[in-house]
């Protein structure tokens, strides 16, 4: 599946907004960016590595040689990152922000409203791209597994800088007590999900005839 890379998974959707409703939206953003506070649900989700909207004007799009487009709507982008399953990333959007929601959108074409939360999932759905290509530099490690590394590796450095100065008790010492801090970031950061099951059941569906032809 293009859109998953280890336990990453990549989102695009572009909503179409009428042009005279564009500065609307641009005026809310602003007003979010004096108000972080607002967005407390969403930067309290560990699942999500990276989140932006973005206003593309129907006179912005690159001619990459294709031909300038004429087009009658604005667009807005939302590319995001996240750890976990789509509906696992839509519940928690959903529920941890969805007034947010609900005026980054404010100004798309049909948006439905981020509750209830099946004619939201339906509006994502039906305005997602998928990526041809979805690149993760560590697709073994969600956001959770990569902090928890870097929590071992900063005692480690203070244990190998520390080390030479101290006697032997006091390095054990030092290590036990190292060692208990960073226990919780030690356990392994288990495999990847699976993006896809059809595969698999497929297999299982035609393994009788395929025994039943080596007969």
């Amino acid at each position: 599946m293009s859109n998953v890379a280890g336990k990453a998974y990549g989102m695009n959707v572009v909503t179409p907004m009428r042009p005279w409703k564009t500065w609307i939206n641009r005026l809310l953003f602003n007003i979010a960016r004096t108000q972080p506070g607002q967005l407390g649900g969403l930067l309290g989700l560990s699942i999500i590595h990276f989140a932006r909207w973005v206003i593309i004007k129907r006179d912005q799009w690159p001619d990459l040689g294709q031909g300038r487009p004429r087009l009658q709507n604005d667009y807005m982008l939302f590319v995001s990152n996240f750890n976990g399953t789509w509906d696992q990333y839509i519940d928690a959007f959903s529920d941890g922000i969805p007034n947010g929601l609900d005026l980054f959108w404010y100004s798309s074409t049909k948006y439905p409203g981020s509750i209830p939360i099946t004619p939201f999932k339906n509006y994502i759905r039906a305005n997602q791209i998928d990526c041809d290509y979805y690149y993760n530099a560590t697709p073994g490690a969600a956001q959770r597994d990569i902090k928890a590394a870097l929590r071992v590796w900063q005692q480690i450095d203070q244990l190998g800088a520390a080390h030479q100065a101290m006697t032997p008790e006091e390095f054990a010492t030092a290590y036990r007590k190292a060692l208990v801090e960073v226990q919780n970031d030690l356990p392994s950061a288990g495999h990847a999900p699976v993006a896809s099951n059809d595969t698999h059941h497929a297999d299982m569906n035609r393994r009788g005839l395929v025994l039943k032809g080596r007969t």
